[in-house]
């Protein structure tokens, strides 16, 4: 496995591919949901190129970029084992520049949900996602269900730039409690880790309910709620896969949606319907 550190090794280690390559980015404190999203990388492509970087970019004031998780030697092995050809771990210094033109998310799908308390969140996703695809020109380039606003506004961005790279959703990866694999999960302690089982319980709620045949978004969010009472919620909303709202739920087109914190921890989790 090539450790690529600059943007230079990088261009000069795409050039000399020409078979099939996906990439799976990633900002480190690798699990289980992003060994899932490497072996399909490996098993798919004949090239995977794994990029580890923790973007400041989609980073707000008061959260956790100084804090987030760093195991470099763990990745390290996780990546190796994996089977991937190339780790791209950049400094920041080499993904940003003083001068640079910004790239603004569409208003009227990243200002709502994770966009709503995180202004300008995805305007540095997309901005960092963006320069790895340019960088790495992938074959296919893979993301996990679990931020699925994030998922569907890179690729509305692949779409509308004309970018030549397939983007791969990959499903959520849970414990085996139910829990949402997250690099954050780190934060939680034993008791807190026990209240966030209610997260994945409230989704299971709604899958009963729907078994049972309600559609009605209202009364599906508040049996949610009963479950998620003692948690401090941020949203629970269900909305069609373009992320409008709806009032009754189609059986293939719709996305429950859930965000809460759990002491301190942001977490999120959805379903898929």
């Amino acid at each position: 496995m090539k450790i690529l550190k600059t943007t230079k090794e990088l261009i000069d280690y795409r050039k000399n591919l020409t078979c099939n390559i996906g990439l799976v980015p990633t900002m480190g404190a690798l699990h289980q949901g992003h060994i899932s999203l490497i072996k399909e990388s490996v098993q798919k492509n004949d090239n995977t190129i794994v990029s580890i970087f923790v973007n400041p970019t989609q980073f707000l004031a008061g959260e956790d970029f100084s804090s987030y998780p760093n195991r470099y030697e763990a990745d390290l092995k996780i990546c190796s084992l994996a089977g991937v050809d190339a780790l791209f771990m950049p400094c920041t210094d080499e993904m940003y520049f003083e001068n640079e033109p910004t790239l603004l998310a569409p208003m009227k799908q990243s200002y709502i949900l994770e966009g709503y308390q995180r202004p300008k969140h995805f305007d540095g996703v997309l901005r960092i996602v963006l320069k790895l695809l340019n960088l790495s020109k992938p074959t296919n380039a893979y993301f996990g269900k679990k931020d699925t606003q994030q998922l569907f506004l890179i690729q509305n961005m692949v779409k509308t730039l004309f970018i030549d790279t397939t983007i791969v959703p990959c499903e959520i990866i849970r414990d085996e409690k139910g829990l949402a694999l997250s690099s954050r999960n780190a934060y939680l302690n034993e008791n807190e880790k026990l209240q966030a089982l209610n997260i994945s319980k409230s989704l299971k709620i709604a899958s009963k309910e729907l078994m049972r045949g309600e559609l009605h978004v209202n009364n599906i969010k508040e049996k949610m709620r009963e479950v998620l009472k003692e948690l401090d919620v941020e949203y629970i909303e269900i909305t069609n896969r373009k992320f409008e709202k709806i009032d009754i739920i189609n059986l293939k087109n719709s996305i429950i949606l859930v965000a809460t914190k759990v002491g301190k921890t942001r977490l999120i989790d959805n379903m898929w319907i």
